[in-house]
């Protein structure tokens, strides 16, 4: 059995010389973990040997990390910012609040390249280097379901969670497909749903190709036309309604969670509902600092800025613009 979850955590992963790769994925002992564990935020990371401590050193480091929505296996992803953003960042515990791999779409259409790999073995590397890696699964990845329990290369997977944060409130974490009504009693039209809205993730790679040459930043054209279509707001209102309610049930403080693609936090009769969002559309991330505050990152929004900065910087020859990186 353990195999077999293995080889549904790593779909694509090249067969010649796959022992290998899991052997160096396979998390360290005990004794390893504790000393490798990232340094508190007020004390700049250790930086390891080699040509990448000078970026190791800018690392900013989190409590706890918390992302959904990848899809990992579609041309949609956006495989390089969430790339960048990990090896950005160092965190205690990461959440995988669901449909990081897209099931889904892997049945219809393969695709995958070297820089989904890459994000998988950065994953990887952070379990094995202490970061406490959660799995939750959602219904693009519902083929692990039925393996909550089990520990794959360091990366537990749990069916949800209650999560206490530094301050002492316990949050509810799941991925929030249970409070979909099409995805739980009209599955077919889900997956027609999922047809119309790869077509249109696909014109928006287009219009941000187009927006790439013009030298404009990131820009999501699904998003943007959620937020305009009134049906698609309610949608999102009443699910983020009907958890924050059952989350009051449980006698939680609050609930974390993803699904809708929709990076959002608000207060609902008490409850503190946050929405991590993706990385197709909003390219955010949730995330806890030491003292148990949240924040909603735009990381597409800070490569832009970065971007920015540098290209102002190297006209004097100090930076130059960012370009993704392999995972180490």
């Amino acid at each position: 059995m353990k195999k077999m979850a293995e080889n549904l955590f790593f779909p694509s992963l090249p067969t010649v010389g796959e022992q290998n790769f899991l052997r160096d994925a396979a998390p360290a002992s005990h004794d390893n973990k504790a000393s490798s564990r990232p340094s508190p935020p007020d004390k700049a990371p250790s930086p390891g040997p080699g040509k990448h401590s000078n970026r190791k050193k800018q690392a900013r480091h989190y409590r706890a990390i918390f992302i959904s929505d990848t899809h990992l296996g579609t041309r949609a992803a956006r495989v390089d910012l969430l790339l960048d953003f990990l090896k950005s960042v160092t965190c205690d515990k990461l959440f995988l609040v669901g449909d990081i791999i897209d099931g889904w779409q892997i049945k219809r259409t393969w695709y995958w390249d070297t820089t989904h790999n890459d994000v998988i073995r950065r994953v990887l590397k952070m379990a094995k280097h202490g970061t406490d890696v959660i799995y939750i699964p959602g219904n693009h990845d519902e083929a692990l379901r039925g393996f909550e329990g089990h520990n794959m290369a360091g990366v537990e997977l749990v069916p949800d969670m209650v999560y206490e944060a530094a301050n002492g409130k316990r949050y509810w974490v799941l991925h929030g497909d249970q409070f979909d009504g099409v995805v739980k009693y009209a599955k077919w039209l889900a997956h027609v749903g999922d047809r119309a809205y790869v077509m249109l993730l696909k014109l928006n790679t287009w219009v941000n190709w187009l927006r790439r040459k013009m030298g404009y930043s990131y820009w999501s054209l699904s998003k943007y036309l959620k937020q305009k279509v009134k049906n698609a707001v309610e949608y999102i209102g009443r699910f983020e309604e009907a958890v924050a309610a059952e989350a009051k049930r449980r006698g939680v403080d609050g609930v974390i969670c993803g699904h809708i693609h929709h990076a959002e936090r608000r207060f609902f009769d008490g409850i503190d509902y946050m929405n991590d969002g993706d990385w197709v559309e909003s390219c955010t991330a949730l995330v806890e600092y030491d003292d148990g505050r949240f924040e909603i990152l735009h990381w597409a929004d800070e490569v832009a800025a970065r971007k920015e900065n540098n290209n102002k910087r190297g006209k004097s020859g100090k930076a130059r613009e960012l370009t993704p990186v392999a995972a180490e």
